[in-house]
């Protein structure tokens, strides 16, 4: 049996050797202690949170962890999208001006910071006042019918921008499962174009280039904040 406690912890599952298969239990006991344990537990002073089977638990904990926490691995064919140009100067000071914001939306939001940072450079250059010729606003080029259903009442301020953008992706991070590349490409063309093709990154030629832009804006990124 493998049973851990944590005061007031919640305990995170990725590299803890649980059996391959069977079921993980969560107990809560009165001074709120944690207990995980392969097997159920008699005692009457344990409640139990929830039974969830381990290999499924493990395999959607691993995805959240690799998405939205570690550093995303470069492709060995990738490696020339780190020898993008230089920052301009320009860009360079936008980049800095939101970078606190980025950073705070992403870490509410369980996103990689960089990843918010390849999204905007691709979408507005950093413009908070971009406007694209389809109407999509602001730093995230949040189209209307979006940025109503995450309540971005003002697109162009960038707060409100940037927090509406990253809602969107966070959710179709999990509608995707944790694929980075349909996100990517739900964000451009919309969700329901990615379903209609199979899962598969829609054959629209603007759509497939902005996967392989924010990619490589990514992996940039990775570089930069290794330095």
């Amino acid at each position: 049996m493998i049973k851990s406690v944590i005061p007031g912890l919640v305990l995170v599952l990725i590299g803890i050797p649980f059996p391959c298969s069977g079921e993980l239990y969560k107990y809560l006991d009165a001074d709120g202690k944690l207990y995980f344990t392969d097997a159920p537990l008699k005692d009457s002073k344990y409640q139990l949170e929830w039974k969830r089977a381990t290999k499924k638990l493990m395999q959607e904990s691993n995805n959240s962890f690799i998405v939205f926490r570690r550093r995303l691995p470069v492709p060995s064919n990738k490696l020339s999208a780190l020898k993008l140009p230089p920052l301009s100067k320009s860009l360079s000071v936008r980049r800095k001006r939101y970078a606190a914001l980025i950073e705070r939306t992403a870490r509410r939001f369980k996103l990689r910071p960089e990843l918010l940072h390849a999204v905007i450079r691709a979408e507005s250059a950093y413009n908070p006042r971009a406007v694209s010729s389809a109407g999509a606003m602001g730093l995230m080029q949040l189209m209307p019918a979006t940025a109503a259903r995450y309540k971005v009442s003002d697109p162009y301020d960038p707060a409100q921008n940037v927090r509406g953008g990253a809602q969107y992706l966070r959710f179709l991070l999990k509608m995707f499962g944790n694929n980075l590349r349909l996100a990517l490409a739900g964000y451009n063309a919309g969700e329901n174009a990615v379903v209609k093709h199979g899962h598969k990154i829609p054959p629209y030629p603007e759509t497939q280039r902005y996967v392989r832009k924010v990619l490589q804006y990514l992996w940039a990124e990775q570089a930069m904040a290794e330095r």
